[in-house]
């Protein structure tokens, strides 16, 4: 089960209820610059996190001004919506709430996880997933400098792994093996620890006992919380 460290109390506390009831996720993000658009990635591995696990979500945005701006940005960065409305999820009965705030800003009642900044670097790359995974490369607690190493990074390994990925799709499928799952799940139900779950298809790509088939389920299923569209290149010429 998810377990994320409440900002407030820098404790550990399970992020859904244990009877599997709703869970809102609320994202505070009064602006558009690119923390505020970290929160709201964090928020969307959250709600994504939570759905792997079996649990419901309703997911809210609360905004400033440039929520437009904000949520077209969150759009091409794959990000999925978010309701803006509270009125649309009354009367759901949700049995946790879980707040996504930068450091700094709302401070509102319940579990909360604040995200630390991302300071503004060179132009947006033109794949968006390069962005996606430069932000996600760092824990969210930890700050992100976007720097132009950290693209040519980002973009390198999404190459590598979508070609791979690619390749092997060729081969007979296998299921993903027990222990990776695990791994995978306990990277992420550890305070959504991304970065290790980076790692462990780091160590995938390269066990030498693994079949090419379990590598290609390994990533398809992780990238349902990574969303970093790798399997775009599944039937193009090798």
């Amino acid at each position: 089960m998810l377990r994320i460290i409440d900002a407030r109390t820098r404790e550990p506390v399970d992020a859904a209820p244990a009877r599997r009831g709703l869970t809102r996720v609320e994202v505070h993000a009064p602006g558009s610059d690119t923390t505020n658009l970290r929160v709201l990635l964090v928020g969307d591995l959250l709600v994504r996190t939570l759905e792997l696990g079996g649990t419901p979500v309703w997911a809210l945005l609360t905004g400033g001004r440039r929520q437009a701006e904000l949520r077209a940005d969150a759009a091409t960065l794959g990000i999925r919506p978010f309701e803006d409305s509270p009125d649309v999820g009354a009367g759901l009965g949700e049995s946790q709430v879980v707040h996504v705030t930068t450091e700094d800003g709302a401070t509102p009642d319940g579990v909360r996880i604040a995200v630390a900044p991302a300071e503004p670097g060179p132009p947006h790359p033109s794949d968006p997933a390069v962005l996606r995974l430069a932000l996600i490369s760092r824990h969210h607690g930890t700050p992100v400098r976007l720097e132009a190493a950290g693209f040519d990074d980002a973009r390198a390994t999404l190459a590598r792994w979508r070609g791979a990925v690619a390749r092997w799709a060729r081969q007979p499928s296998r299921p993903v093996p027990d222990d990776v799952r695990d791994r995978l799940r306990d990277a992420w139900d550890d305070d959504l620890d991304v970065p290790r779950v980076l790692d462990v298809l780091r160590q995938v790509e390269t066990e030498p006992e693994l079949a090419d088939g379990a590598r290609f389920e390994t990533y398809a299923y992780a990238d349902r919380l990574l969303g970093l569209d790798l399997t775009r290149d599944l039937g193009s010429p090798s």
